[in-house]
């Protein structure tokens, strides 16, 4: 059995799979396991060529890079803590990320404010937080009309009114959806519910 050094994180498909990434000891920090990003870079297919990917909570970057390695045009990664932030700048630098803007604030800060649209949207905040509701409840109008939201929770979750649930699962202790806002009478992605 191949072993990792610890705190860190390999990218499983794309023009950089198997590179590694390093991330810090931080609070509250861990990466998407292998397992569960395999099952939704399958449920969204496995080229993301032209699409916009936001990363609220990135972290370690693995849903973010992930996506990058996979063809999207741009990914943003939103991240407050400054050791993962220099880890996340760092790791940029050593993949040539050009297409990656990593910006230091709060998420839901971020998402309430931006007026840019994503194609795809990962919400997997720190667990014992339980900021999933409040994540889901800023980035409805940052969706494009078939965008989808990734939410990761340890715990069973309810998106609540407004979303579909196009796919759920487990794995260990990790629950995992890909959602999609309900359209309107209008074709349309509602912003409030």
């Amino acid at each position: 059995m191949r072993r990792t050094r610890r705190n860190t994180v390999r990218i499983i498909g794309g023009s950089w799979r198997s590179r590694v990434l390093e991330f810090p000891d931080a609070a509250d920090l861990r990466p998407t396991p292998d397992r569960v990003r395999e099952t939704l870079f399958n449920w969204l297919g496995q080229d993301l060529s032209g699409l916009s990917c936001l990363d609220l909570f990135a972290g370690s970057g693995a849903l973010g890079f992930e996506a990058l390695s996979r063809g999207a045009a741009s990914v943003v990664m939103v991240e407050r803590d400054p050791a993962a932030l220099r880890a996340l700048r760092e790791n940029a630098r050593k993949l040539d990320a050009a297409s990656l803007t990593v910006v230091r604030g709060d998420a839901l800060e971020f998402a309430g404010q931006t007026r840019a649209r994503f194609d795809v949207v990962f919400v997997d905040p720190p667990y014992r937080l339980e900021l999933q509701a409040a994540a889901l409840s800023v980035v409805r109008g940052l969706l494009t009309p078939r965008g989808r939201v990734y939410v990761e929770s340890a715990s069973a979750f309810a998106p609540g009114r407004g979303w579909t649930v196009l796919r759920s699962s487990r794995a260990g202790n990790v629950h995992f959806h890909l959602l999609a806002g309900e359209i309107d009478d209008q074709g349309g992605v509602p912003r409030n519910v």
